[in-house]
């Protein structure tokens, strides 16, 4: 494992700091008193163990973890044991996610757009499943039927997640693109799913230009060189998703809690976002002013 876990936790502390005084300001209270029992970890120290296993390249998080109670005992304060660690997981939730908020890619000219599914089991045992039992949907993409949920993206040219929004597996791929969209005029890349002239004219509203390719009874229209050739380049998404699966330790099987696949989920988007060997079309631009 080559990760530095100074500059890790620095960058994630840093955060924390600034987010624990509005996260506690902002929990409701049901009126009874908690013991809020204190925890040997810190949170910071959590959520940088929770990044660091998707910058390791290791598939299985109970051998990374033990690996690092061999190793890297003496980089953190205490670490607890393994089961503890999985129940701490939960608390980390609502820091990945604003975290993820704040390192959002800017936007950029040229914005591309897509979906990708998230499948929680074989299709076979989708009636036998419990942990997502209510959440996840049977959905269908061009590669098959899943059951699960589907990852909304829309990433810039330098590779970096713009927007990000998660719903169950039979939503439509346009459904949230209003919601995702909300405050940016861009021109927005998209597959032949995302074809809509309602669509279209909602966004054009909002100065926004949707780009797709047309289909057989679509007539032919003049389109700017350089929108044309961003459009031949609309593969450049999957290259980002190939990227973020690689080790399927962003999507698999194996969970055992919502909470807990979700807060891996945003951990494992984090350490995409903090990369700095992220997919870009930023040369290709540089060709074309």
């Amino acid at each position: 494992m080559n990760i530095d876990y100074d500059s890790l936790f620095c960058f994630v502390d840093d955060f924390y700091k600034g987010f624990e005084p509005w996260y506690k300001k902002s929990l409701l209270t049901c009126g009874t008193k908690k013991r809020n029992r204190h925890c040997k970890m810190s949170l910071s120290e959590i959520i940088t163990i929770l990044i660091a296993f998707h910058q390791s390249g290791m598939s299985c998080f109970k051998y990374f973890y033990l690996e690092l109670m061999r190793n890297y005992k003496n980089l953190f304060s205490y670490l607890v044991h393994y089961d503890r660690f999985v129940a701490l997981i939960k608390l980390a939730f609502s820091a990945l996610v604003c975290l993820l908020k704040t390192i959002e890619g800017v936007v950029t000219e040229y914005l591309f757009i897509d979906a990708t599914p998230m499948a929680v089991c074989h299709n076979l045992r989708e009636r036998r499943h419990k942990v997502f039992k209510g959440l996840a949907k049977k959905g269908r993409t061009s590669t098959g039927w899943f059951f699960g949920f589907k990852l909304h993206f829309i990433f810039n040219t330098h590779g970096e997640i713009v927007r990000m929004q998660i719903t169950g597996g039979n939503v439509n791929d346009r459904s949230p693109v209003m919601n995702l969209m909300r405050g940016i005029s861009a021109k927005l890349i998209g597959d032949k799913g995302y074809i809509s002239k309602k669509l279209s004219a909602e966004l054009f509203e909002q100065k926004a230009t949707l780009i797709t390719k047309i289909t057989k009874k679509m007539k032919n229209c003049l389109m700017d060189v350089t929108d044309k050739m961003m459009l031949m380049k609309r593969s450049y998404i999957e290259t980002i998703f190939s990227s973020i699966k690689l080790l399927g330790t962003l999507i698999h099987h194996r969970h055992r809690s919502p909470v807990n696949a979700f807060t891996h989920l945003f951990a494992g988007l984090i350490s995409y976002q903090i990369r700095t060997d992220k997919p870009s079309l930023d040369q290709l631009l540089k060709l074309n002013p």
